[in-house]
């Protein structure tokens, strides 16, 4: 058990049966009332986003996560397929449990979020960034970098991700996975 002071980012907690994981919170103070916590809420083991108010010092059920390695193997009809690299255990979670599906590659290495109470995978999570190739991007126009120009760009996994005008086919962009937005050209 722990209380609301200890609500943070990607803390998962049991509410009403349910997993939930804490996307964005904060506190409201009024001079007349007792201070309150809320926080976004996306659902873990349904596909529910829900807003939850409690009261400051309220009682709060967090979930003991662990993160393992695994790799991602390929998707299918029945979901994401992820083999343990230590003891080589292939796992099948459904594409609801996973963010970000379309940056996934085969053979990418990726974490699996397990309840530790009951040895379930919950879902699956990439590093904060991965690096990915440019398959087909439009050329640049010379001299249209006044502002901040976009254009589209498709990557190796089939995606579309808005790059600065310089980027060209085939090189390689890091990518970031929490937005999905591009961060920067890698250097091969």
């Amino acid at each position: 058990m722990a209380s609301t002071a200890d609500m943070r980012m990607g803390l998962i907690i049991k509410l009403d049966g349910s997993l939930y994981s804490v996307v964005e919170f904060g506190q409201n103070k009024t001079a007349r009332a007792a201070a309150k916590v809320w926080a976004k809420l996306k659902g873990v083991d349904n596909n529910r986003s829900i807003e939850h108010t409690w009261n400051s010092g309220d009682t709060i059920f967090p979930v003991r996560v662990e993160r393992r390695p695994y790799q991602f193997l390929y998707k299918d009809d029945s979901g994401f397929n992820l083999m343990d690299n230590n003891t080589f255990e292939q796992i099948i979670i459904s594409e609801t449990g996973v963010d970000r599906p379309e940056l996934y590659k085969e053979g990418q290495e990726c974490f699996v979020l397990f309840n530790t109470e009951t040895e379930t995978p919950m879902g699956i999570e990439l590093p904060p960034s991965v690096n990915m190739r440019v398959t087909y991007s439009e050329p640049g126009v010379k001299g249209d970098t006044a502002t901040r120009a976009m254009k589209q760009a498709t990557i190796e996994t089939g995606a579309t991700v808005m790059v600065p005008l310089f980027v060209n086919t085939d090189e390689i962009i890091k990518i970031d996975t929490k937005t999905g937005n591009y961060v920067e050209r890698v250097k091969a």
